[in-house]
């Protein structure tokens, strides 16, 4: 017979495993909720439209992914169509999202975190230099992709990606494990915060004189993850 110190574990192990079960966008209770963005009623997420009054288009977005989009107005020469719950109601309590991204040649997607979902990358075209970062002690995972394959990023792992041609744009599609993934570009975070973090703190952090963190929280800082 198993002894109380030993039920105990388990029921912690379990409990656990329970936590870590529902840890990403939380399951359906019903066959869909499409998203009524003009609920004033405020919960976590998007209140539900009435299902009787849904359409076949509430589960449709014309998002034409299969047309390149420009690159050349970014400073980082990429550019980052999303499909979430913002513009696609359909896709609340589904727990998945999507985004194209186009990468001009040598563009780049700066490094950034999804806090709310892991990515699966699939290069549509092109050749990208891509990878992550883990927690401490700051591991980097990266590879040299081609056309075809995919690439996975695990949640909350800073990530980049870049199309090492020099004459040809690239191309990718992303999944997503939320219906709203959030993005903190690190960059972005860093060095263009509202209001500034205190230069103290990053002359600091990042072995500098005062100057230069200055000078970097002086430039704009493009924002065009997802």
């Amino acid at each position: 017979m198993a002894s109380s110190s030993s039920l105990f574990l388990l029921a912690a192990l379990l409990a656990l495993a329970s936590w870590q079960a529902t840890a990403y966008d939380p399951s359906p209770l019903q066959d869909f909720c499409i998203a009524d963005m003009k609920a004033p009623v405020k919960v976590n997420g998007f209140a539900c439209k009435d299902p009787m009054a849904a359409t076949p288009d509430d589960f449709f977005n014309a998002a034409m992914l299969d047309q390149a989009r420009d690159t050349k107005g970014s400073k980082v020469r990429s550019n980052v169509t999303n499909i979430n719950v913002i513009n696609f109601p359909g896709l609340n309590t589904l727990g998945i999202s999507l985004a194209r991204i186009d990468y001009g040649p040598l563009g780049v997607n700066t490094p950034h975190i999804h806090p709310r979902a892991t990515e699966l990358l699939t290069v549509l075209e092109g050749t990208l230099y891509l990878g992550f970062v883990t927690s401490n002690p700051n591991k980097l995972f990266s590879k040299i992709v081609k056309k075809g394959d995919v690439f996975v990023f695990p949640k909350a792992m800073i990530h980049f990606q870049m199309n090492l041609a020099h004459d040809k744009p690239a191309a990718a599609l992303s999944s997503l494990s939320s219906q709203n993934p959030g993005v903190i570009s690190i960059a972005n975070a860093v060095f263009g915060s509202k209001p500034p973090i205190s230069d103290d703190v990053l002359a600091t952090a990042f072995q500098v004189e005062k100057d230069l963190i200055h000078w970097l929280q002086s430039q704009f800082w493009e924002n065009n993850n997802y």
